[in-house]
């Protein structure tokens, strides 16, 4: 059925009430009449039930004795079905981190989630899409530095289509701030969470049963009702994502070691050498396939959990009330008490962008063609981000190729941009030419008479016969005509600020709002 708003496609629940009942009918009114034929046979199931039974006796009444042989009683009929509600039982908790020293300097004017992601997103649109799509509606995201740039982009984008009086869905942020129970910093994930319990407890009192611990600085996509539906059927109290790797990325991540069922047994971090070779598992035990788990013997953490919420307060006051650390004292110390600590393999793409050159390297290869690793379009799953309403982009007699532009962008006669991803409003004047970049744009438009305000008039974007090679430009750069950024020196480290650049693992960064005069040379 055709609607206003596009194609009608039912939801995954109405699929499963019409295939259970039969109905074939998915039309406005046909999901209806399943409900009411499944009330309808949940009211005659005791009834069946009741005399089928009647049944079986009078015919064990009638039928001749036979020796050592009895009719069994008839066992009551169970139809019951159950699916947890993820969006009353689980609370999401985004963990954005500290400072963002490794993002540095795209972290000088805003929390680490808010940075901008592949044109048009921004990096905490990514665990709260996964959210969504997962029937997580109750979202915290704890951060304590710069946050006024996120809390205007969760609020603008999530709250008024997940909130509502009947779901009580929200995206709120949690800053440090000073209370009763403590007037410091967030010392780390632990301490995030610790400082925040008082909150939390609220969420337990309204049927919260576990905590979905996520970080703000990864790229993928996970469907959270498998992690916590596995969760909860292995009995855990703590359940791990863990990902498949090979001896040679093993090193840079904490490893884990399972026995047949998937129960971790040890931890080592960075592990090398032949306390590498200790680590190995078998990846079969989780599900992976003997051929790649021949050439994945080790798991690495994501850094992404599932909590049982009782649990988590008892070893975060009782147990280790000065831990500060999830991946490296709580849950290692949760496995030496005894308790239940599961592993859940995840085999798909994932990528920690904490850092200049992953998240330069993670942009970029959103461009590959014909299909690139991760895609932010997804049916089933799409990413979603704050509705912006922008012009689509205009290109005049330019060339472009592999390469990405976000909404409002304007590309002058005469450019070539290739293997770049181009962020929302930008403005690349003639001539220019722009490879192997990540510009991240424009928060707003600027009209002539606001350029006039700044000295040298200098339009936010890129200058005439400007070119910029191995960058980021960060939002509402202003760089002039005849610019060169492209870094000829091969220079691995360098800050500039006062002139409004620094230079990181080889890759020139503009700063936000920078100002790059005429003819400069970087």
């Amino acid at each position: 059925m055709e609607t206003m708003a596009g194609s009608y496609r039912p939801s995954a629940q109405q699929r499963c009430a019409g295939s259970l009942h039969g109905m074939g009918s998915t039309g406005r009114f046909g999901n209806a009449r399943s409900f009411a034929h499944s009330r309808q046979s949940a009211r005659l199931i005791p009834r069946k039930a009741a005399k089928v039974q009647a049944t079986l006796a009078m015919e064990r009444e009638q039928a001749p004795p036979k020796e050592n042989k009895e009719v069994p009683a008839a066992s009551p009929l169970d139809f019951e079905i159950t699916v947890p509600d993820m969006s009353k039982t689980v609370l999401g908790i985004i963990l954005g981190g500290g400072a963002g020293s490794r993002l540095y300097p795209l972290t000088k004017k805003r929390a680490k989630p808010a940075v901008p992601l592949g044109a048009n997103y921004r990096l905490i649109d990514i665990p709260v899409s996964n959210c969504i799509n997962s029937n997580v509606n109750k979202i915290y995201c704890l951060t304590q530095f710069n946050s006024a740039s996120l809390n205007r982009h969760l609020s603008q984008a999530y709250n008024s289509n997940v909130g509502g009086y009947s779901s009580k869905g929200f995206v709120e942020v949690l800053a440090a701030s000073q209370s009763p129970a403590g007037s410091r910093w967030f010392q780390g994930t632990a301490d995030a969470v610790r400082q925040y319990l008082w909150l939390f407890e609220d969420a337990m009192r309204s049927g919260v049963e576990d905590f979905l611990i996520l970080s703000g600085d990864h790229l993928y996509r996970m469907n959270y009702q498998d992690f916590v539906t596995t969760h909860r059927k292995t009995g855990a109290d703590i359940t791990v994502a863990a990902l498949p790797t090979d001896e040679k990325q093993a090193t840079a991540f904490g490893l884990m070691k399972i026995d047949g069922t998937g129960r971790i047994q040890d931890f080592a971090e960075k592990p090398k050498g032949e306390a590498l070779k200790k680590m190995q598992v078998d990846t079969t035990a989780l599900g992976l396939d003997a051929e790649r788990a021949k050439a994945m013997p080790y798991i690495a953490s994501m850094g992404i959990y599932v909590l049982k919420a009782s649990a988590i307060k008892k070893l975060l006051t009782d147990h280790f009330p000065e831990a500060n650390d999830f991946g490296s004292e709580v849950i290692p110390g949760a496995k030496d008490l005894g308790m239940h600590v599961q592993a859940y393999l995840y085999d798909g793409y994932w990528e920690d962008i904490g850092t200049i050159e992953a998240f330069y390297n993670a942009n970029l290869a959103l461009t590959k063609n014909p299909k690139p690793d991760y895609s932010f379009y997804d049916y089933d799953a799409p990413i979603y981000t704050m509705s912006r309403f922008l012009p689509p982009s205009k290109v005049a007699e330019a060339e472009i190729s592999n390469s990405i532009l976000g909404d409002g962008t304007v590309i002058r006669a005469g450019s070539k941009i290739r293997h770049s991803v181009v962020g929302l409003r930008s403005l690349i004047q003639e001539n220019c030419t722009v490879e192997d970049t990540l510009l991240m744009g424009s928060d707003y438009y600027e009209t002539l008479e606001e350029c006039a305000l700044i000295p040298g008039c200098l339009p936010m974007g890129l200058g005439a016969n400007t070119i910029v090679r191995k960058a980021i430009v960060d939002k509402n750069a202003r760089i002039g005509s005849d610019v060169r950024i492209t870094n000829e020196g091969n220079i691995k480290e360098a800050n500039r600020e006062d002139l409004g650049f620094v230079i990181k693992d080889g890759i020139v960064v503009v700063i936000k709002d920078s100002i790059i005069p005429n003819g400069t040379v970087i």
